[in-house]
């Protein structure tokens, strides 16, 4: 029987009426009559690995869980981590590059209502990762709403709806039907699909340092270069520009090329993605889009917004060498870009 731990950090899933609105407060062991239902010839085992809203969940929260994934992954066949949906995505993409190439399944889940609710989407979604964790597919992945989402790739894109997610740039993992649960390992990253599970398990070296330093801008029209200067001066090592179109940036008036090439020029990363949810950056088509690329900013392709940011801030925890960083960048590591 294989056996399948529970990873609960709290979230809308494991949520509470409170005087202050809902607040995290259902204990895995209390979800196991329910867990159960969905969970047939599965050994379940649970753990409260914390409990917040993940509005509250950090860095080193990340770090943490990570290495707690690594410390006990030996002893499962698969490992669900509940997880409030509002970063949800981030913890994901994080996961996948701490964790790349572990050899079993971890799949990260949440709600849009608690387990507690009579209508609740959670012991859905619960089903669903418990059964991709028993799967056997190794890596990092999202299930909801019956999808099963690379991690890396998965981004929250509705407020409300029990579709709350969508797997971007990328095919669906996995999707749950009439047939069952149908998964598609063509679509897993090359580490996963060009070794075996033992060549996994031997070259399984976990890292788990990152950089703080990092931080995100959306352009706007008008916005000030100066916030280059700025984020230099204080230190920051890598940011993040989601910029219009293709990922272009401006150079005329408000000259926020120039300002990116002082801040690549003092040792900043800066990677230039898009705006746009679908389809990614090309910096070769537009003059807007050329210049930005000869200030040494380095594109984002396809990545989402959550995996750009989390692989800037674990590139960096590697090395502050510029070529190696441009080389991870240029790598896919985990399914984050074509």
């Amino acid at each position: 029987m294989k056996k399948i731990l529970i990873l609960n950090t709290g979230g809308t899933l494991s949520s509470i009426k409170s005087e202050h609105g809902l607040v995290p407060g259902i204990r895995s062991g209390d979800m196991m009559e329910e867990l159960r239902l969905i969970s047939k010839n599965l050994q379940l085992e649970t753990e409260d690995f914390c409990s917040l809203d993940s509005s509250n969940i950090f860095p080193e929260d990340w770090m943490a869980l990570a290495q707690r994934i690594a410390e006990v992954c030996h002893e499962y066949q698969g490992i669900v981590v509940i997880h409030g949906t509002d970063t949800l995505a981030y913890t994901s993409s994080m996961l996948s590059f701490m964790l790349r190439g572990i050899p079993i399944p971890v799949v990260v889940t949440g709600s849009q209502l608690s387990i507690a609710h009579p209508v609740a989407d959670a012991l859905e979604n619960c089903r669903g990762a418990v059964h991709m964790a028993a799967s056997g597919c190794p890596g990092v992945f999202v299930a909801f709403n019956r999808k099963i989402i690379l991690g890396c790739r998965a981004s929250k894109v509705r407020t409300m709806s029990f579709d709350a997610f969508e797997s971007i740039n990328y095919p669906n993992i996995g999707e749950i039907s009439s047939l069952g649960l149908h998964i598609r390992q063509e679509y897993l990253p090359p580490v996963y699909r060009e070794n075996t599970s033992s060549q996994l398990w031997k070259n399984f070296h976990p890292r788990f340092d990152y950089a703080h330093q990092v931080f995100l801008i959306k352009l706007y029209p008008g916005i000030s270069p100066g916030i280059m200067d700025d984020l230099t001066e204080a230190g920051y090592r890598g940011i993040y520009i989601e910029g219009f179109g293709l990922g272009n940036i401006p150079f005329l008036k408000y000259n926020f090329v120039e300002a990116v090439h002082r801040a690549t020029r003092h040792g900043v990363t800066v990677l230039a993605g898009s705006q746009c949810l679908y389809e990614g950056t090309n910096l070769t088509v537009y003059e807007t889009g050329l210049k930005a690329l000869s200030a040494g900013v380095i594109e984002a392709r396809d990545m989402t917004t959550e995996a750009a940011l989390t692989k800037l801030m674990w590139v960096l925890g590697q090395t502050s060498d510029p070529v190696e960083i441009r080389q991870y960048f240029e790598q896919n590591l985990t399914g984050e870009r074509m």
